[in-house]
């Protein structure tokens, strides 16, 4: 058979076909075809930009052929404070990868939360869509409900919703939303699409507020909804649609809008529940289910 697919005309990058197999990272595959371990049609072959037809390219790394590429996998995890949001820890402190099956098709958090930080975080193994999700041209938009210290006045919430400049920078304009008011303290709803390092933090500590706890509710097109805390599912099938489709839609800016002083029904009691995970995806409406650092 002919390397066809090293013409021009072709779409795959090899590297990137090699880390679809699973087998390891797209930056690795790079390493590996430098040092001459890729095959193509039998020819090794060292240069980057080469491309390929999986579906007619033989292709061996280190001698092995490649796996069938797996398929999509989108999963969604409430990640409940004290977990980090990756699959392994040098610290050997309990990570996301508790909270799976171990059984599941090999993923990757899309992004991160902090170490004490809650909430939707979406895992999968489609690099094109977790890419999509994280870079900033795309502006996906992320919203988290906050406890803070004190409560919000109209100048700072003006701020937030102008954007304020941080020690890295200016941010973009975000969204607010006051929640509830408690004693000495109060809940907002902040919606913003950037990414920055413990940027929800520091950008109410810029406006003189501490940040008591946090909690992720939505990432793009997804929802927390009820999703007990520490249990994951996976995405439904327009649930996962709606992320590929990021790739195929121009990129909008956050738009602002008006504060409403409006309680939300679950925000009612601010109690969380570790409830027992459970690995098999929910059913609902026929279709299955499945997050960036705050």
């Amino acid at each position: 058979m002919g390397m066809t697919s090293l013409q021009p005309s072709t779409e795959i990058r090899l590297q990137k076909v090699i880390a679809q197999s699973g087998v390891t990272s797209r930056r690795q595959a790079e390493l590996l075809m430098k040092q001459g371990r890729v095959t193509v049609n039998g020819k090794t072959v060292t240069i980057m930009g080469t491309c390929v037809d999986p579906k007619r390219d033989h292709i061996k790394v280190d001698g092995r052929h490649l796996k069938p590429q797996a398929p999509d996998v989108f999963m969604m995890v409430n990640k409940p404070a004290g977990y980090v949001s990756t699959m392994k820890d040098p610290q050997d402190r309990s990570t996301i990868a508790d909270l799976l099956d171990k059984k599941s098709v090999r993923t990757f958090p899309v992004g991160r939360l902090d170490y004490d930080s809650e909430g939707l975080l979406l895992l999968t193994n489609n690099g094109d869509v977790a890419q999509a999700c994280l870079h900033p041209r795309f502006h996906v938009e992320k919203t988290y409900l906050v406890k803070i210290k004190g409560h919000l006045l109209e100048d700072a919430i003006q701020k937030l919703e102008q954007g304020l400049t941080l020690e890295d920078g200016p941010t973009a304009p975000a969204r607010v939303r006051k929640v509830r008011k408690v004693a000495i303290n109060s809940w907002i709803e902040l919606t913003i699409h950037e990414g920055r390092n413990h940027q929800v933090k520091r950008m109410l500590q810029a406006v003189g507020h501490l940040v008591l706890k946090l909690k992720r509710t939505k990432f793009g097109p997804l929802n927390l909804g009820n999703l007990p805390l520490g249990n994951s599912r996976h995405l439904t099938d327009r649930e996962a649609n709606a992320l590929r489709a990021l790739l195929h839609e121009p990129s909008e800016p956050l738009v602002e809008s008006p504060v409403i002083n409006k309680k939300p029904g679950w925000a009612k009691s601010t109690k969380k529940r570790i409830v027992k995970h459970s690995s098999r995806p929910n059913q609902q409406r026929g279709s299955q289910k499945r997050l960036r650092r705050s």
